[in-house]
């Protein structure tokens, strides 16, 4: 299997048992409605799609076949690097994911027992998925080496990015603003600050 065709297969496997998941979290006790629809995920959505549109519209040739085309040489050994990149952004995601345990949601929630989660992943950045999904987005599209690709890659990283300030707002709101900006001064937001 080539490096693309399993950079597929990674996303596909990251993200159905990302989602089977979902039964083992908490009952919700809050949910910020605005967030199930909002701007935010459609960006990030389109990002994800733009990612792999490249390689399934690649026959169709046109002005789309310029987007599409790569902008350096295929180098076999340098695109499995990338994907172990990739597999190691959905690595950190699971890691958080694992970590959070319960208090985990698709969207933005407030859990039974919901409190400030700052150890583990979220001692190193405060939005450990997000991070996870932008790097592994990153990485794909650096293996595509396409404009449309690298477009997808940083619309994801604007959606996910507007999701984590989203998120902060409504956590600094729910569990307390005092609480909740001390872990902010502490821990970066998408990317470890240096000590």
């Amino acid at each position: 299997m080539l490096p693309q065709s399993a950079v597929i297969v990674l996303w596909v496997v990251w993200y159905s048992t990302w989602i089977a998941a979902v039964v083992f979290s908490r009952r919700t006790t809050v949910q910020m409605k605005s967030d199930v629809a909002g701007f935010h995920r459609m960006i990030a959505s389109v990002g994800v799609f733009l990612l792999f549109e490249p390689q399934f519209a690649a026959g169709f040739g046109g002005p789309h076949a310029a987007l599409a085309g790569r902008l350096w040489p295929d180098n076999l050994d340098a695109d499995w690097v990338l994907f172990a990149l990739t597999a190691a952004g959905f690595a950190f995601c699971w890691w958080a994911r694992l970590h959070l345990g319960r208090l985990w949601s698709g969207f933005v929630t407030l859990k039974e027992g919901h409190h400030i989660v700052d150890t583990g992943p979220y001692g190193l950045v405060r939005h450990p998925i997000y991070a996870g999904v932008m790097f592994a987005a990153l990485a794909t599209a650096l293996m595509s080496a396409n404009l449309v690709a690298l477009a997808g890659a940083m619309l994801t990283a604007v959606g996910f990015s507007m999701t984590a300030r989203i998120e902060e707002g409504f956590l600094r709101r729910e569990l307390g603003a005092e609480a909740y900006d001390a872990y902010a001064r502490r821990v970066g937001m998408l990317v470890p600050r240096l000590k």
